[in-house]
């Protein structure tokens, strides 16, 4: 919970100062925020959603983009080393928050019952192939996409850190305690900074996948009658 907190200052701390007198032509911590901005703006929300939408929903989806990416950091952080999103609690209310904006933009687009109708009823199927399609629609819809968001995330960063923990453990074991295995304690020692800085990678990769998944549910909330 303490690095959780250290983090969110660090985000907004980072977003303040980089907006804190913005000028028309951007320089400095003001440029690369904005970079960094654009990135989820273009990359992510509208090339998903498309202008309009993308732009209607980008606060959301920047959020989770730089909540995901900021809560994943201290992983390779010395003295930190592990990401609060590599327990079940941040990830768990980040999918909370795309699947209220989902259910959200599909109430707000048809009316809530005819969203929930269109997502789990698809149009031109015999009546009797209902009974069975419509539960699996509901619960893939409404039950699968957030328990799915949550481990995905949660799971990819603890089985990270469990492997940086295993692999700097065998170093200080093969090199301190097991000293005729020096030679192996230094292949150990490289294979860990290696796997750090594919960690750096994979950091980015889960915010990416994260607010891209959310903006495609989105999407789909929007288009629930073209199911």
């Amino acid at each position: 919970m303490i690095i959780r907190l250290l983090m969110t200052v660090v985000l907004l701390g980072f977003f303040m100062l980089a907006m804190r007198n913005p000028r028309l032509v951007p320089r400095g911590v003001q440029n690369f925020a904005e970079i960094c901005l654009d990135f989820v703006r273009v990359h992510i929300a509208e090339e998903i959603l498309g202008k309009e939408q993308g732009r209607r929903f980008l606060p959301i989806i920047a959020t989770i983009f730089f909540a995901v990416f900021a809560m994943n950091l201290p992983t390779i952080i010395p003295g930190l080393n592990i990401s609060p999103n590599a327990r079940i609690g941040f990830p768990l209310m980040l999918a909370l928050l795309g699947y209220l904006t989902f259910i959200y933009a599909g109430s707000k687009r048809y009316g809530f019952a005819k969203f929930i109708k269109a997502s789990v009823v698809i149009p031109g199927l015999p009546p009797a192939l209902h009974i069975l399609v419509v539960p699996i629609e509901l619960v893939s819809t409404f039950i699968l996409r957030p328990a799915t968001l949550t481990i995905r995330l949660m799971a990819n960063m603890l089985a990270g850190h469990l492997i940086i923990v295993l692999l700097f453990s065998a170093t200080n074991f093969f090199f301190w305690q097991f000293n005729g295995w020096t030679l192996l304690a230094v292949g150990t020692s490289l294979l860990s900074v290696a796997f750090t800085l594919f960690k750096l990678l994979v950091l980015f990769l889960q915010a990416y996948i994260f607010a891209l998944l959310v903006s495609v549910y989105i999407d789909l909330a929007l288009h629930a009658e073209s199911h």
